[in-house]
C-alpha cells in the first residue's frame, strides 16, 4: 500500500513539474517565437518573389519596390527593427519559412486551407481574385471554356493559386508552368501559350505596360484574400500580426501605398521585369 502511495506521488509530481515547463506555446515547449526573435536580433527577415506587379518588384536603381515592400517595411518600422528582403521564385518561400531562412513571408500569399497546414497565416491584408489574359487579337474570347480546348495552352507562374486553380479548371488545355509571371506573359506574347491565368491587380498593371497588346477576359475565376506567412503553431507573432493589420488597413500611411502602386503608373518607367 505505501509503494502505491509513493508511485502516485511520483507521478502527481511529475505531472506537476510538467505542467510547469509550459508556457502556453503547446507540448511545453519554450522556443521562442518569431517576433521576440526578430526584437533580439533587431532584424525582420521577409521572403519575396519578385515579378508580382504592384507587389513586389525590382527597382531600376536596385533593391525592392511595391505594396507589399511597403507592408513590410512598415512592420519593421513598427517593431523598431531593420528589414532585410531575400528573393525566391515563389515555390520556394513555404520551404525558406519552415527551415527560418526568413521571419515572415510577405509575397501575395493567398490564403488557402493547404497552406494553413504547412503555415500560419494572419488575416487578410489585401482582397483579389484570379484573372484571365489573352492576346489582344483574341479579345473576343468572353471565358475560360471557350480556352479549354485540346491544343491551347494556358501559362501560369508555378506554385500560384492561378497554376492550382487553372490545373484543377481546365480538363483540355495543356496548363504550362513557367517561373513566375512575367515569364508566363512574356511567353504567351511570344505565341508560347495562348492566355495566362494569374492575379488580377497583376494582370491590370501588365494591361498598362503592354497597352494594345493583351486583353483581360471579363470576370474572375475566383475571390481571393492575401495574407502573411508565419511559422506554424506561432500564435504569438500571428496575434501581433493581426492587431498591426487592423492599424495599417485604412491608414494614411496605407492609402498613400495603395494609391500608388494601384491607381498611378509614373512607377511603370521605374522597375525592371528581370
Amino acid at each position: 500500500m505505501k509503494k502505491t502511495v509513493s508511485a502516485l506521488l511520483l507521478i502527481l509530481v511529475l505531472i506537476i513539474a510538467g505542467c510547469s515547463n509550459n508556457d502556453g506555446g503547446g507540448a511545453g515547449t519554450t522556443e521562442k517565437s518569431t517576433l521576440k526573435n526578430i526584437q533580439d536580433k533587431k532584424k525582420l527577415v521577409v521572403g519575396i518573389a519578385p515579378g508580382y506587379f504592384p507587389f513586389e518588384m525590382k527597382s531600376t536603381e536596385g533593391g525592392y519596390v511595391g505594396y507589399d515592400i511597403d507592408l513590410a517595411n512598415a512592420v519593421g518600422e513598427w517593431l523598431k527593427v531593420d528589414v532585410e528582403f531575400k528573393q525566391f521564385v515563389f515555390d520556394g518561400l513555404v520551404p525558406a519559412l519552415q527551415t527560418g531562412e526568413v521571419d515572415m513571408v510577405i509575397a501575395g500569399m493567398t490564403i488557402r486551407g493547404d497552406r494553413a497546414l504547412a503555415v500560419g497565416m494572419s488575416d487578410p491584408y489585401y482582397k483579389t481574385g484570379q484573372a484571365i489574359m489573352v492576346p489582344a487579337a483574341n479579345k473576343d474570347v468572353k471565358s475560360w471554356e471557350e480556352l479549354d480546348v485540346k491544343g491551347k495552352k494556358i501559362a501560369v507562374g508555378v506554385g500560384t493559386t492561378g497554376a492550382l486553380l487553372a490545373k484543377s479548371q481546365f480538363k483540355n488545355a495543356e496548363v504550362v508552368d513557367f517561373e513566375d509571371f512575367p515569364l508566363a506573359a512574356t511567353a504567351m506574347g511570344s505565341g508560347q501559350a495562348d492566355a495566362v491565368v494569374y492575379d488580377e491587380p497583376a494582370i491590370a498593371v501588365w494591361r498598362l505596360e503592354h497597352e494594345g497588346q493583351v486583353h483581360q477576359v471579363e470576370g474572375l475565376l475566383s475571390a481571393e484574400n492575401l495574407g502573411i506567412a508565419v511559422k506554424k503553431n506561432d500564435f504569438e507573432t500571428l496575434q501581433w500580426l493581426n492587431s498591426f493589420l487592423h492599424g495599417y488597413i485604412d491608414s494614411p500611411e496605407e492609402l498613400e501605398s495603395r494609391t500608388r502602386w494601384f491607381e498611378e503608373s509614373d512607377w511603370l518607367t521605374k522597375v525592371t521585369e528581370d
